[in-house]
């Protein structure tokens, strides 16, 4: 007499499989649309003293130099869930020409988009706008 091995899955492995593969296809496709994972943001600067825009391309978590300034971003978010879809991004902002130790950044908070007056980037040469986020 011999022995006869099934070679089946249990079930239960079978509905590991399919959930992770559900779970693993609504990741790709989150990542595809960009909603997860936003890697740079887009800043409008304004000269106030010669009337010159700019547009600046920030990698989060990178410092980029932009005349007088140094500029990071470290999170930038769109929101697509409210009726008025909004970018909101946290700034960092140091002025190289101030000596003050005390004062290190000259903007460090949220900032918005659609109204950029709540948090207002205050300086006598240059404004900042946001513009938007993405991969």
């Amino acid at each position: 007499m011999t022995l006869q091995k099934k070679n089946i899955l249990p079930g239960r492995n079978k509905i590991y499989i399919i959930f992770f593969l559900i779970v693993y296809n609504l990741f790709i496709y989150s990542l595809a649309k960009g909603e997860l994972i936003n890697n740079f943001v887009e800043i409008k600067l304004l000269d106030k003293v010669n009337s010159k825009n700019s547009t600046l391309i920030l990698k989060l978590g990178e410092e980029k130099k932009f005349q007088n300034l140094i500029i990071k971003a470290l999170r930038c978010n769109n929101s697509e869930f409210d009726d008025n879809p909004d970018t909101v991004a946290y700034l960092q902002v140091k002025d190289i020409t101030l000596k003050d130790k005390d004062k290190v950044f000259i903007f460090n908070d949220w900032t918005f988009s659609s109204s950029p007056s709540i948090k207002p980037f205050d300086h006598p040469i240059y404004d900042i706008w946001l513009s938007r986020c993405f991969n």
